[in-house]
């Protein structure tokens, strides 16, 4: 491995190894948040063991799973181990793990210790950002980052349960503070800043997996926005991975631009049912070979069954699911759903 962006031919490879991924973004139903998932007093092997058990059910062979600064500065040792723990946990239902390392997403103040708990019908109503506000908007405290980055990737880096790392999640999303400054744009300049430093530390280790960071937002004609963070995420990935919560069409049309890129393909979010992403679409996936992990598998405290909408307004118990699969018991929130996903992922077993 070298220190620079891996050849067509390495990331060509490293698809055809690992063949076609089909799985979800894993966050166990008894955490709201990343904290909970990792902390050791709320940690919950037992729920994560039976939960990614139903996973296999479904014939998933592949998770994606957020990790978070705070969580390694405050007991990197224990950390890494847990995070040992869950890898041995997926390995032995025959799934791998897409690590997430940061993620720009909702609240941005984490802070560590009992999280609070998850406001009623509020979709994702405790997960928190990493790294929180205060640190993206210093780039003075960025090396403070650099220890985490360094210490996962070279305890994990040639770990064959890990596929692929997802450097930053959605880097620029909008949030309370870019939308209470009126503008986005000192968001964007600082992801772009922290993103490049995050792919040169974790390039540095020379992991044997690919590093990537996903294309999430799109214009009118479902082109990827090529800010600054959107053409780091396309030219310094080894794989292209990409989120997409749109009907069937809307989907082929952003898998036919990003196969133009060669590299193996990846849709690292997607569900939403009320959006027009639905299970059916894990045929246009397979089809293309293009990975697939939706997002959520079994209703919990994150609340993800409740649409993006309830942050503006009521909802009712009884909405329609928007993410996740799975009822609490393990029970499919659709019988329908749950045979596609085995009809379909029966091709890794062909």
């Amino acid at each position: 491995m070298s220190d620079k962006r891996w050849s067509l031919e390495q990331s060509i490879a490293w698809g055809e190894k690992v063949g076609w991924l089909v799985g979800c973004n894993f966050t166990p139903s008894t955490a709201g948040n990343q904290l909970e998932m990792w902390q050791p007093e709320t940690f919950d092997a037992e729920t994560i063991d039976r939960e990614l058990g139903w996973a296999a059910g479904l014939g998933m062979n592949a998770v994606r799973v957020y990790l978070h600064d705070l969580l390694y500065a405050s007991d990197s040792i224990g950390f890494l181990n847990r995070i040992d723990q869950v890898l041995e946990i997926a390995d032995s239902h025959k799934i791998g793990m897409i690590p997430v390392l940061f993620d720009g997403v909702w609240n941005t103040h984490p802070q560590l210790g009992p999280q609070p708990e998850p406001t009623p019908k509020l979709h994702n109503s405790i997960w928190v950002q990493s790294p929180g506000a205060v640190v993206l908007h210093d780039p003075e405290q960025w090396m403070t980052l650099h220890p985490y980055v360094i210490e996962v990737l070279e305890r994990f880096g040639q770990d064959s349960r890990v596929l692929a790392w997802d450097l930053f999640n959605e880097p620029d999303q909008m949030d309370r503070t870019t939308i209470e400054a009126g503008t986005r744009d000192l968001k964007i300049e600082n992801a772009a800043g922290l993103l490049t430093e995050v792919f040169n530390w974790a390039r540095s280790t020379q992991p044997s997996q690919p590093l990537t960071a996903g294309i999430w937002e799109y214009d009118s004609n479902l082109v990827p926005v090529m800010n600054s963070v959107g053409s780091i995420a396309l030219e310094q990935s080894d794989i292209i991975s990409f989120h997409h919560y749109g009907p069937e069409k809307d989907l082929v049309t952003i898998i036919n631009g990003l196969q133009q890129h060669q590299r193996p393909l990846i849709c690292t979010e997607w569900l939403a049912r009320s959006e027009g992403s639905t299970v059916d679409n894990l045929q246009i996936f397979s089809d293309q070979n293009v990975g697939a992990i939706n997002w959520g598998l079994v209703d919990g405290k994150t609340q993800t069954r409740f649409p993006w909408r309830s942050w503006w307004e009521e909802v009712n118990e009884d909405e329609p699911w928007f993410h996740e699969l799975l009822y609490a018991d393990g029970t499919p929130y659709s019988e329908h759903e749950a045979n596609t996903f085995r009809k379909i992922s029966t091709k890794n077993f062909q």
